[in-house]
């Protein structure tokens, strides 16, 4: 199994300083499945991909995901996404979670404010989910 190294910001006290903290964790090398059309899906891969999928089936959402992935250093905070959509931030919230739950971005809090990045493995996974499956050549 191979493990990379990530940085973790952990509270150190209420004044909101935060020191790095090393973790390793270990990386998958399928991120989520194999592709739908190259054999029967196992029900907890088609549940994970249904999860995924559905999280996408909203256009806010959507536009959420593309927002923060072309910013600049591919990160965004909460309050820069509020106006672009024209919702509430409560509003935003809800679907940043849903992002969140499915794995789609990260959020990392900042003081007061959360900031997300959109998770490519995950993007990467899905799109290769639905790829065609090589088949032989029938002769």
């Amino acid at each position: 199994m191979v493990y990379v190294s990530i940085v973790v910001l952990a509270l150190m006290d209420v004044n909101a300083y935060y020191r790095p903290m090393a973790r390793s964790l270990p990386v998958v090398d399928d991120v989520c499945c194999p592709p739908v059309t190259g054999s029967v899906l196992a029900a907890d891969e088609a549940e994970m991909l249904a999860r995924r999928f559905a999280a996408l089936g909203d256009p806010t959402r959507v536009r959420l995901l593309s927002l923060i992935a072309s910013r600049e250093g591919g990160e965004a905070c909460i309050c820069d996404l509020i106006e672009p959509v024209g919702l509430t931030q409560p509003t935003v919230s809800h679907h940043m979670k849903r992002l969140v739950d499915a794995g789609l971005v990260t959020r990392e809090q900042r003081g007061k404010w959360a900031f997300y990045r959109v998770v490519d493995a995950t993007l990467t996974s899905l799109s290769d989910a639905l790829r065609p499956a090589r088949r032989p050549a029938k002769s």
